[in-house]
C-alpha cells in the first residue's frame, strides 16, 4: 500500500526492530498493570486496617443555650488508596462526649448506628440531611451568629455535613456572583441604617444607660430625668426640683 507524502522531507530516522519491540512490550505491561490495579471502594463492610491503632480525625464543639455543658463530636476517617491518585478520605467512626448524662443513652445509640453506616460504605451524606430534619417539640435555639437550630440532633447533623464537606464527600453550596452582590448591598443598607440610629441616639444625649422614658435635665443637659418619689430627679447629676 502506497502512502502519499504531502509535506517536504527534511530528515529521517530508522527505527530498529529491537527498540520497537521493547516499546511495545512496555506499553503492554503498563496496560496490564492498570487493568490489574485494585481500587478500594467503600461498597461493603470495611474493618479497621491492620496495624492502624490510630486514625486521623477532627473534633467539633457544640455548645447550646439549652445545656450548661458542651458536647464534643469526634469523627475519625479512614484513608483509602493512600499515596495514589485514587486517595480518598471516608468517615469511619464517630464519638460524642459530654458531661451531661441526661443524653447518655441516645448518644450511645446514635454514635453506634452512625459508625455502622460509615463502615458499611456507599453514600453516607444522607445522614447529615436526615439529622438536620429532626425538630425538638420543646422548640429550637439560635446559635451565635443568628443561625436557627431546630434541635441538638440537627446541630450534630450540621457538624457531620461540615466534616463531609471538609473531606470532599459533599460540595458546599456557594452563592452566585449576583446573589453575593445583592447580599453585600443589603448588608451596606443595614449598616447605614444602624449608623443613623446611633447618631440619632447620640444627638438625643442618650448613652443607653438610662430609661427610655427619661427626659432632658436642665442642669447637665442629659436625658436622665425620671419621676422618683413623686419628684423629678436626674440620674446623671442628681439634680432634683424637690431639693
Amino acid at each position: 500500500m502506497s502512502i502519499k507524502i504531502e509535506g517536504k522531507i527534511v530528515g529521517y530516522e530508522v527505527v530498529k526492530e529491537e527498540e520497537a519491540a521493547a516499546a511495545k512490550e512496555e506499553a503492554q505491561a503498563e496496560n496490564q498493570e492498570r487493568q490489574s490495579a485494585k481500587i478500594i471502594r467503600m461498597t461493603e463492610w470495611v474493618a479497621r486496617p491492620e496495624g492502624m491503632e490510630a486514625l486521623e480525625g477532627s473534633t467539633y464543639k457544640i455548645k447550646t443555650p439549652l445545656d450548661d455543658h458542651a458536647m464534643y463530636v469526634t469523627i475519625n476517617d479512614i484513608i483509602l488508596n493512600a499515596g495514589t491518585e485514587h486517595e480518598q478520605h471516608r468517615p469511619f467512626e464517630i464519638f460524642i462526649n459530654s458531661k451531661n448524662m441526661d443524653h447518655f443513652q441516645w448518644i450511645v445509640a446514635l454514635t453506634r448506628l452512625m459508625s455502622a453506616v460509615f463502615r458499611k460504605g456507599g453514600d453516607v451524606t444522607f445522614l447529615a440531611e436526615e439529622l438536620q430534619a429532626v425538630f425538638d417539640p420543646k422548640g429550637g435555639y439560635f446559635k451565635p451568629g443568628g443561625k436557627f437550630m431546630p434541635s441538638i440532633i440537627a446541630e450534630i447533623g450540621a457538624v457531620i455535613e461540615h466534616h463531609l464537606q471538609k473531606i470532599g464527600l459533599m460540595e458546599k453550596e456557594e452563592l452566585s456572583e449576583q446573589q453575593q452582590l445583592i447580599l453585600e448591598q443589603k448588608r451596606a443598607e443595614a449598616e447605614a441604617s444602624a449608623q443613623k440610629k446611633t447618631i440619632a441616639e447620640s444627638n438625643n444625649d442618650s448613652d443607653g444607660t438610662y430609661p427610655a422614658s427619661a427626659t432632658l435635665c436642665n442642669k447637665c443637659h442629659t436625658k436622665a430625668v425620671i419621676i422618683m418619689d413623686n419628684c423629678a430627679t436626674c440620674l446623671s447629676c442628681g439634680y432634683s426640683k424637690c431639693g
